[in-house]
């Protein structure tokens, strides 16, 4: 969720029932939550796809970070009232989905923040002229983003926050900048240096070219999701206590979250979480090469997004493994079916989910845990 300073104010988990015969604890859906977003750790909105499920999160006291997405004919629904008022009594954000047939009551009404209409269901849609004396019952979110076009055109329109992930502006080699921040020229220098193995003194003369790179490198380094029983004290000491390959790894991250553009947080929210989700699904018992590399996949998946050029263009100057290459640039190799399986999961696509699943001899338990997983160092990192 990305208000319109784009910033990403919350997280939203779709949980879809996988087989709608076998009833899901709800408590147990809570508790799994609850390891990733401890009630200190910030917002993460729930929107469950199955009545029965949701009305038992509704009726389970969750924490107060927990928002809660209801549809509009559950909120019409006198039966669920007293949910719903006890729901915001514990504080709980609740957003309305899609507009109700009938007139809420005042007491009901009152109890939701935000109401999630589609894009293509927006009634203002084209109309942008109307937007500013425009009167909403409550704020908007709008729902079904996929682009930086729609993105802003639903900010223009009165939007408080956009549901999705608008990354799906694909880039041309006609559309490349020709300029490039220093500071991520410094990276990328940074990368292939490592990747030639310089000599440490080579790489600490290229990071002094930018001090807060290496600021961000060692917050980095010294977050409680990387794991260091002792702090890094500099950059010398990094590399001491990781090598050359192990560093290429956390260069890529800070390459993929340098950029400036306010429009390209959201990407870089997403790339963050798409290489750490993708190191959780190579499994503990995977080499770390193959680990790392993993991540690096997920992480580099959308910087031809964040750079502007597409990846046969860019990949000549910033050096990958051969299977980065490959489910980059031609969509191969062994680590594509992971990548598919991510865009599934974005997509909320439980057909693709499926497949890509099945193609991986995943079960769902699996890959829900290395989401979790992959979420929660996510926001250890931030």
């Amino acid at each position: 969720m990305i208000d319109a300073k784009r910033t990403v104010m919350a997280t939203r988990l779709t949980v879809f029932p996988i087989r709608p015969d076998v009833a899901v604890d709800a408590a147990t859906l809570l508790a799994a939550v609850g390891e990733a977003w401890p009630a200190d750790a910030g917002l993460v909105s729930l929107a469950v796809h199955s009545e029965t499920l949701l009305q038992d999160v509704m009726e389970a006291k969750p924490s107060a970070n927990l928002m809660l997405e209801v549809p509009a004919f559950m909120a019409c629904n006198p039966a669920h009232s007293q949910a719903l008022l006890a729901l915001k009594a514990n504080g709980n954000t609740l957003l309305i989905k899609g507009r109700p047939l009938t007139d809420l009551p005042p007491e009901v009404l009152s109890c939701f923040k935000y109401s999630i209409i589609d894009l293509d269901d927006d009634r203002y849609l084209g109309d942008a002229t109307a937007a500013p004396g425009a009167i909403r019952g409550i704020q908007l979110v709008q729902s079904g983003v996929h682009t930086l076009a729609d993105m802003v055109s639903s900010f223009q329109r009165g939007a408080v926050a956009v549901l999705g992930w608008p990354m799906d502006d694909s880039p041309t080699a006609e559309s490349a900048r020709p300029e490039m921040q220093a500071d991520l020229q410094v990276i990328m220098e940074l990368i292939a240096r490592v990747d030639q193995a310089d000599p440490i003194e080579k790489l600490e003369a290229t990071l002094r070219r930018d001090p807060s790179l290496a600021f961000k490198l060692m917050r980095y380094l010294n977050s409680a999701a990387f794991g260091f029983t002792m702090e890094v004290s500099s950059f010398r000491h990094a590399i001491m206590l990781l090598g050359y390959v192990r560093l290429k790894r956390w260069l890529a991250l800070l390459l993929t979250t340098a950029s400036k553009d306010t429009n390209m947080r959201s990407v870089m929210f997403a790339a963050v979480r798409r290489g750490l989700f993708m190191e959780e699904l190579a499994g503990p018992g995977a080499e770390a090469e193959v680990r790392d590399e993993m991540f690096i996949c997920g992480m580099f998946s959308l910087l031809d997004r964040m750079l502007h050029q597409p990846f046969d263009h860019l990949l000549k100057n910033v050096p990958v493994p051969e299977r980065v290459s490959q489910a980059l640039v031609h969509k191969t190799g062994p680590y594509q079916p992971y990548l598919e399986l991510a865009h599934a999961i974005e997509a909320e696509s439980l057909f693709d989910f499926r497949a890509a699943a099945e193609q991986l001899m995943l079960e769902p338990k699996e890959i829900n845990q290395a989401v979790l997983r992959a979420l929660d160092k996510a926001r250890q990192l931030d």
